[in-house]
Formats: C-alpha cells, structure tokens, sequence
C-alpha cells in the first residue's frame, strides 16, 4: 500500500515537473520570438531610414551636379558684336547678358536677326551712352558708381567732386580742351572729376548723360537703370540753365506721357530754383520759342510771362505765410 501512495506522488510530482518545464519552454520560445519580432521592426526601421538618407544624399549630389552642369553650359555663352553710332563702333557683349533687356532678347530671337555673322546695328545709339548700357547689364551699375557716406550717412557719386547747389547762368564756352572740352556748365576754376554731360552728336549739343540713360533705358525696357540713372541724376548739382533745360525738353520728347517720373524730377527742380530760371536769358529765349512757327514771331512771350507771374505769386504767398507765422527769438 505505500509503495503505492509514492509512486503515485511521484507520477504527480513528474507531471507537474513536466508542465513547468514545458511551460518555461514555451516562455523562452515565446520571449525569444518576440525579441525576434522587435528587433526585425527595428532594423527595418533603420535600414528604411538610412536608404532615405543615402537617396537624398543622392538626390542633391545629382541636384548639384546639374547645377554645375547647367552653370558650365552658359559659362560659353555666343558672343554679339554690336555696331554703335554713326562712326560704327565696335561692342561685344554675351548673348545671355543681353537677354536682361527685353529689346534685346527680341532682336535676338527674330528672324531677322543674322545668327551666321552675330551682329545688331545701332546707328542712332551714341558710343559713350551705349557703353554705360554695357556696364549696367554686366555689373549692375555704371560710372560714375553709386555709393554710401557712411560717415554722413548719405549717398554720393563716385570720384566726385563738391559743387554748387543750385543751377547757374550758362557761362562762357571755352574752346580749349583744358578748360573741359568746350562743355557747357565748365569753366577754368570749376572742373569736375565726374562729368555730368554727354555730347549728342544727333543733335548736336551736350545733355545731361543720367537723363540720355535714362531714356535708353526706356527704350530698352531696363526699369531698374531708369530708377538708378533718376537717383543719380538728383545727385548732380551746378548745372548751368541751359544743359538743365536741353535736358528737360530732351526727356520730354523721348520718354512717354505715361512715365512721369524725370519729368517730375525737372518740374520740380525749376520750381525750386526759380529765381535762377527767372534771371536766365536762355530760359527767356527757349520759352519765347514755342508757338512762334504756328502762331508767328513773338507769341512765345506768353509762356515766359506766364511763368514769370507764377513765380512771382507763388512767391507772394510764401511771403504771406511766414508773415502770419510767429517768429521765435
């Protein structure tokens, strides 16, 4: 009888030795299968993670590479030789440069542009002016360049020179190439390092060579040269009545009624300097000029009449102003 009782203990003892261990079995099996199942998310993680890294490694060194690639097939772009002014000036020029310039970039791609011999005639452009034009398309100004005082924080030109600050009487012309050429505005005790004017062969007679810029700017449909040629142009001073007012009718008869912005410029400054303009025979005489074909010799004299008269009452009203504001000791 207790032979029986332990060997049925031991049959029980065995059985549950033997759950337990399958049991264990069952929880390494289970454990290492999970393990094996988070490592696998894992390392798919990683590997997904570093081939996105390699592809945009991959996808900027090819982004890169055409950039250079596109950098390196402009770098030769065709040269255009350029035929300027009556005397047939030479210019060369890259072709993607003066694709900047809306007229250009329609010459060039017309069908009547000469593509075997690569040239645009200019006949009716002057050297000096063109060559400004030039400058511009490449570095993004022309000489004289514009720069910052920072001392003063202001704005001047470059090499220039202090001058007066209001127009002045057209002084006597001299011939001689020391006292500047024979250039209006010069005389022998005021020479400039920047020139101011240009010679226009078309016409004959020296301008102001920002406003000259300033309508082959125009025409050429370069609108940030227009800004910078006004902005240096209100820089210049000295300038004698009859360059200022050549200049004027100049920009008159080649900018667009739309474009206010250099005629402004003009209006104000006679407006400013009135009393100058008032005392000017060559104001007198280019304002008595107009209307004389049409109407006969002498109906000009009204313009300057007319001027005269507004100057004179917008005078008398400053006057009346500061009379009736009081005066601080």
């Amino acid at each position: 009888m207790f032979k029986r009782s332990f060997r049925s203990r031991d049959a029980s003892n065995s059985q549950r030795e033997a759950a337990s261990a399958a049991m264990d079995s069952q929880h390494r099996v289970d454990k290492s299968a999970r393990l094996t199942r988070k490592g696998t998310t894992r390392d798919h993680q990683k590997v997904s993670k570093l081939q996105r890294s390699l592809k945009g490694e991959e996808t900027s060194r090819l982004q890169s590479e055409q950039a250079r690639l596109a950098d390196k097939s402009l770098a030769p772009s065709p040269i255009v030789t350029l035929v300027v002014g009556r005397d047939a000036r030479l210019f060369a020029a890259h072709e993607n440069v003066l694709f900047q310039a809306p007229f250009f970039e329609k010459v060039l791609r017309s069908t009547y542009f000469d593509a075997q011999n690569r040239r645009i005639l200019l006949p009716d452009e002057e050297p000096e002016v063109f060559s400004a034009i030039l400058e511009y398309l490449y570095k993004g100004d022309y000489y004289p360049r514009l720069l910052q005082n920072k001392q003063r924080n202001s704005w001047e030109l470059e090499d220039s020179l202090p001058r007066r600050g209001t127009p002045h009487t057209t002084p006597t012309i001299h011939e001689s190439p020391k006292f500047g050429g024979g250039r209006a505005g010069q005389t022998p005790q005021t020479t400039s390092a920047v020139e101011a004017t240009v010679y226009l062969s078309s016409i004959g007679q020296y301008l102001l060579r920002d406003t000259v810029i300033y309508c082959t700017a125009e025409r050429y449909g370069l609108d940030e040269l227009k800004k910078l040629a006004l902005r240096k142009q209100g820089l210049q001073s000295g300038i004698d009545v009859g360059t200022i007012l050549r200049s004027a009718q100049y920009c008159y008869a080649h900018t667009p009624d739309s474009d206010s912005r250099l005629r402004a410029h003009y209006l104000a400054l006679i407006i400013r300097c009135r009393k100058t303009f008032k005392r000017s025979g060559t104001m007198q005489a280019e304002m008595e000029k107009c209307g004389s074909d049409v109407y006969g010799e002498g109906s000009g004299k009204l313009f300057f009449d007319l001027f005269v008269a507004m100057c004179n009452h917008l005078d008398d009203i400053i006057e009346a102003s500061n009379a009736r504001t009081p005066k601080t000791v």
